[in-house]
């Protein structure tokens, strides 16, 4: 490996370890961005719908999957965040598989050095191992459709006062906002509920190579606290 991409390397790992603690930003130009790549706290909702108050009969239908579906890693920084986001909200407690089945499809493109922190990121946003037992009883599946997927202005600010070298290339955020949606049945009845989610996802991005063959490939860093976005 060259001197210059092991320095590069180098740097990442000290970046992303700084944002881990929370202080990067505010370390680069002083904003006050803080706790963005804490995982959230694990969820304990164990029904298909967040309440029975919001329980309506003839849900839609969410999308039509036998199980976890690997996330495409070429086509350029919003579309891998975009991706990353429907695999993040997107399970189905009727097929058969795990949370860590869903969970591995996520860690299959993390970056290296984040991967073992990102484990936590990710097994945040999903149920655990007794509440999926409790939501496979009602059938439970979940789904996410994504309204906006943009680069946070904090995020524009951070590189463009960053010092050269400090944040190195390639590296982006994206700030998701859409609405996640769950059916199942209550009892004989089919239920439905969403509601609004954000979060921010960091990855890292080579750029493609014309008349090389080469693509272009993205590979998750971090995961913001949910409803913590990057602004």
């Amino acid at each position: 490996m060259d001197p210059a991409t092991l320095a590069d390397r180098r740097r990442r790992r000290l970046l992303i370890a700084t944002i881990a603690g929370g202080i990067v930003l505010l370390l680069l130009v002083g904003v006050g961005i803080y706790g963005l790549l804490r995982g959230p706290a694990p969820r304990t909702d164990t029904t298909p719908a967040d309440s029975p108050s919001s329980t309506v009969t003839a849900p839609p239908i969410g999308p039509s999957r036998e199980g976890p579906v690997a996330v495409p890693q070429v086509g350029g920084p919003e579309a891998f965040a975009r991706a990353v986001a429907g695999a993040l909200f997107t399970w189905d407690t009727t097929t058969g598989h795990r949370p860590s089945d869903y969970a591995q499809m996520l860690a299959d493109v993390a970056a290296d050095e984040e991967a073992a922190a990102l484990g936590g990121d990710v097994r945040a946003y999903l149920p655990t191992v007794e509440a999926w037992g409790q939501l496979r009883q009602y059938q439970t599946r979940q789904w996410l459709i994504v309204d906006t997927a943009v680069i946070p202005e904090a995020w524009d600010t951070a590189v463009a006062q960053a010092a050269p070298g400090q944040i190195p290339a390639g590296i982006v955020a994206y700030t998701i906002e859409g609405t996640r949606h769950r059916d199942g049945t209550w009892g004989t009845e089919p239920v439905e509920a969403s509601r609004p989610v954000s979060f921010t996802v960091f990855a890292v991005c080579t750029p493609p190579v014309p008349g090389r063959g080469s693509p272009g490939l993205c590979e998750l860093l971090r995961l913001s606290q949910l409803d913590n976005p990057l602004r």
